[in-house]
């Protein structure tokens, strides 16, 4: 259906809850080195809350963008261990991630919850990364389409305007198992996401989806090749500087 030379790439990286301050700065650093340069890909690095200011200061005004892990969605009150889009918006992010697959499976995210979560990111000016993916007891039961349609038409419940949303797909059996979706796995979920998007903008086709389950230098370019896939939400892969350029690299030289 739609063509990814269209859009600009976008490779975001998910430190989840890892690194110490200094391990931030020096992960940071190794990124805006080595892939400063690479102009005609959107990088992003998502790290822990705590170091969102360390981060920031080492970005400074290089072409990385920096991200937040999660928000919520009241503007302030008594929500104890909860953070703002406010707040992120003035750490420096200009991201976040919403609804990831560990929000869900361990803390109780819903599809509902994450789309209050998107709505406050774009009311304050914070672009989302949304997640949304199937487990393996879904996939091998044949759901897949099922449950992607069901999570999209909940996680975007009211949303008129997709222009500064990126959607991501995990494929939940493939974090951290080891497992791999193969590339035509991957573009068919992808592809079925831009048929569901369709429905709900005519700008489907410059909507950008990322691809999120256990991407790494050696199948990124072959993921990337798809139609559908216009970059990577990258976990386990974004805490070594090299692993991290190299996948930027796999996307820069399309």
């Amino acid at each position: 259906m739609a063509n990814h030379l269209k859009r600009k790439p976008m490779v975001a990286g998910n430190w989840k809850m890892n690194a110490n301050r200094q391990e931030a700065e020096i992960l940071a650093r190794g990124v805006v080195d080595k892939t400063g340069w690479l102009g005609d890909v959107d990088v992003v690095l998502c790290p822990p809350y705590v170091w969102l200011a360390d981060v920031a200061r080492v970005i400074g005004s290089s072409r990385t963008g920096l991200g937040a892990q999660n928000l919520f969605w009241e503007d302030k009150g008594a929500f104890t261990g909860e953070i703002s889009a406010a707040m992120l918006k003035s750490a420096g992010c200009k991201y976040v991630i919403v609804g990831h697959s560990e929000r869900r499976q361990y803390f109780g995210e819903t599809d509902s919850s994450v789309n209050m979560r998107l709505k406050k990111a774009l009311e304050i000016g914070l672009s989302p990364i949304v997640c949304i993916g199937e487990t393996l007891t879904e996939r091998e039961s044949g759901k897949t389409g099922e449950v992607i349609k069901k999570q999209f038409l909940g996680c975007f419940e009211g949303v008129a305007d997709f222009g500064n949303i990126i959607i991501a797909y995990e494929p939940v059996w493939a974090i951290g198992t080891g497992r791999n979706a193969t590339p035509q796995q991957a573009q068919e979920v992808h592809y079925l996401i831009r048929q569901l998007l369709s429905e709900q903008t005519i700008d489907f086709e410059n909507v950008r989806i990322l691809y999120g389950g256990s991407a790494k230098p050696e199948n990124a370019r072959e993921l990337f090749a798809c139609a559908d896939i216009d970059g990577f939400l990258v976990g386990g892969a974004s805490l070594k500087a090299a692993d991290f350029a190299a996948i930027i690299s796999a996307v820069a030289t399309r």
